[in-house]
C-alpha cells in the first residue's frame, strides 16, 4: 500500500499494534537500490510488519546541495517494495511533513539539534545544519509510525551514531538496527548518488574503498599510528579525486583517535566528477 497522508498511515499502524504485531521502519529518501533492499530484508526478518518511508527531506540539504536534482523514482521504488513484501510505502509531501506553507527554517520550525561534538566533524563540518535536518525528520517519522525497530545502513556511519545518541538521550522507545554496507562487485559502496557518475567516474570512485581497505590491512599488520595510517591514502589519490576528509575515530562516540584500536572506524568523503561520496570501514569487524 502507498500512503501519502500521516493520518491514513497511523490508522493502519494502530490496527497492527492492537493485534500485537511488531513494526519495523526503514527510513529512506527513495531512489532505492540493493543497499536499501538489504535493510528491508532485515526488517522483514525481524518484524511482523514493515513500513518504508520514501521522502526527500528538504531540511537536510544545504543551499548549494543537490536537493532539486536528487533522484526521485517513487513508482519504481513502490514496485521494488511490493516485490519484497513491504506492507506500507509512506511517501509524504513536504507540506504534509512540515505543514502547508511552512517556512522550512529553524527560525519558525522546531528542529532537533544533536550535540555539537557529534556534528562538528566529518560530514557535519562541511554540511552545516545537515544533521539537524536528519534528526528532525527521523524523530518525526518515529513519532508518526511508532515502530518497534528502525533500520539504518552503516554507510552513513555518522548518521547512525547520531541517531542512536538521539534515541538514547530523548528516551525514544525504539531499537535501532545497523546493517552492513552493501557494495557493487567492484567494491563501490551502493549510493543513490552513484547515478550521477559516468562509468569512468565509477572506476575513479573505487579509490574510496581501496584507501579504506589499505588502512585496515596496515592496521592488521600492526600499524596503529593514525597519522601513518592516513598517509597511506595519498598514493591512491589523483587529480580526479577531491578529498574532503579521511578520519579514524571511535566507532561509537566519533571521538578522534591518535592511536587506532579495535573500536576504531575509518571514514572518508571524496568528490569524484563533482559527486560527493562517502564510505567507511571498521578496523576490526564484530
Amino acid at each position: 500500500m502507498l500512503y501519502h497522508r500521516i493520518e491514513e498511515l497511523r490508522v493502519e499502524v494502530q490496527k497492527w499494534k492492537k493485534e500485537g504485531l511488531t513494526v519495523g521502519l526503514v527510513p529512506t529518501m527513495g531512489a532505492l537500490h540493493n543497499g536499501h533492499m538489504s535493510l528491508i530484508k532485515k526488517a522483514k526478518e525481524t518484524c511482523d510488519k514493515v513500513v518504508v518511508s520514501d521522502f526527500v527531506n528538504p531540511i537536510q540539504f544545504g543551499p548549494s546541495e543537490d536537493f532539486d536534482k536528487y533522484p526521485r523514482t517513487l513508482e519504481a521504488d513502490v514496485e521494488l517494495c511490493d516485490k519484497e513484501g513491504v506492507d506500507i510505502v509512506f511517501a509524504p509531501s513536504a507540506d504534509e511533513m512540515y505543514g502547508e506553507g511552512q517556512r522550512l527554517s529553524n527560525d519558525t520550525l522546531t528542529y532537533v539539534c544533536p550535540p555539537f561534538f557529534y556534528v562538528n566533524t566529518l560530514c557535519g563540518k562541511s554540511r552545516t545544519g545537515h544533521f539537524d535536518g536528519v534528526c528532525t525528520v527521523v524523530l518525526k517519522l518515529f513519532n508518526i509510525v511508532q515502530p518497534n525497530y528502525a533500520f539504518f545502513g552503516q554507510k552513513d556511519a555518522q548518521q547512525v551514531i547520531i541517531i542512536k545518541k538521539m534515541v538514547k538521550d530523548l528516551n525514544v522507545p525504539i531499537n535501532i538496527v545497523q546493517c552492513p554496507i552493501v557494495r557493487e562487485e567492484s567494491g563501490l559502496a551502493l549510493s543513490s548518488r552513484n547515478k550521477y557518475l559516468t562509468e569512468e567516474g565509477k572506476k575513479d570512485a573505487l579509490v574510496l574503498s581501496r584507501i579504506l581497505n589499505n588502512i585496515k590491512t596496515c592496521y592488521e599488520k600492526g600499524i596503529t599510528d593514525v597519522l601513518a595510517l592516513k598517509e597511506t591514502a595519498y598514493s591512491f589519490l589523483t587529480d580526479k579525486h577531491d578529498l574532503e576528509y579521511l578520519e579514524i575515530v571511535d566507532r561509537n562516540t566519533l571521538e578522534a583517535k591518535m592511536i587506532a584500536d579495535d573500536e576504531s572506524i575509518a571514514l572518508i568523503a571524496c568528490r569524484v566528477e563533482g559527486v560527493r561520496l562517502i564510505d567507511n570501514i571498521y578496523l576490526k569487524e564484530d
